[in-house]
């Protein structure tokens, strides 16, 4: 069984269609990639399926439970985390701060808890601190810990934006445009750093314009084109999809 599923997945604002009868699946531990000219529906796909927005008709799967609608909060909690393309961090934090937060949604403690600091209340403190400093160890920001988030660099923050998603433990991960705004060498790190979330066990679904990082990372891609999904295949497959050089690759990916 996949380990997620769209099925006809549709979105209408006021008479544009965002996405249109959208259908695919991402299987347990590989990467898809997402891809399409700007204003394919990308982002919009990514909201539905995460439940920033509500589909207008359509369903969504996760391990075979409908999710379709959830809350935000309540699919991270049941394994889909995110990241979006610009980076929702909190830059007056610390590094460290931003990861605890990530990791905030697997902890019980309440707010009595926190007030009186009962065993639970530390429990979830020693469980925090180690889960923050393992993402930080993995993401390789274990130097940057107690700096401030408005001191990063641009690459840094896109780093940091993946631990913060990794830090909830998921089962998937949707990154979108991990990459975007980066020169080629940080976007050689970002790329090994998905190379090394999947070899780590979890599934990743990005969204991204860079295609020859595209072609390197996925197993799979699905190519969306004004809402509908134009073509879905290999990497060798899509890049010599003729529909696909059409509308988006170019002819330098003509075989």
């Amino acid at each position: 069984m996949s380990l997620l599923q769209v099925e006809n997945l549709t979105k209408r604002f006021e008479g544009l269609v965002a996405v249109n009868d959208v259908t695919f699946n991402v299987d347990r531990g590989e990467i898809l990639a997402i891809i399409g000219p700007n204003g394919a529906g990308k982002s919009s796909l990514f909201n539905l399926v995460s439940g920033i927005l509500r589909p207008t008709s359509g369903r969504v799967f996760l391990e075979g439970q409908d999710i379709t609608g959830l809350k935000p909060h309540r699919i991270a909690q049941m394994g889909i985390t995110r990241t979006f393309q610009t980076t929702t961090l909190f830059n007056q934090l610390r590094v460290a701060d931003n990861l605890a937060i990530g990791y905030r949604m697997r902890t019980a403690s309440g707010f009595w808890s926190t007030i009186f600091h009962t065993r639970r209340w530390k429990e979830d403190r020693e469980k925090t601190m180690a889960r923050v400093l393992e993402v930080l160890d993995f993401i390789g920001m274990t130097d940057k810990a107690f700096d401030f988030v408005s001191t990063l660099s641009q690459e840094e923050q896109k780093r940091l934006a993946i631990g913060v998603a990794l830090a909830g433990e998921p089962k998937a991960i949707l990154l979108d445009e991990p990459t975007g705004g980066l020169i080629q060498e940080d976007t050689d790190g970002i790329t090994q750093l998905i190379k090394k979330i999947k070899a780590a066990g979890i599934t990743v679904c990005l969204i991204e314009h860079k295609m020859n990082m595209v072609m390197d990372l996925a197993d799979r891609i699905v190519v969306l084109n004004y809402g509908n999904k134009l073509a879905e295949g290999t990497p060798g497959e899509i890049s010599t999809n003729p529909a696909v050089i059409e509308a988006y690759l170019g002819r330098e990916y003509v075989a």
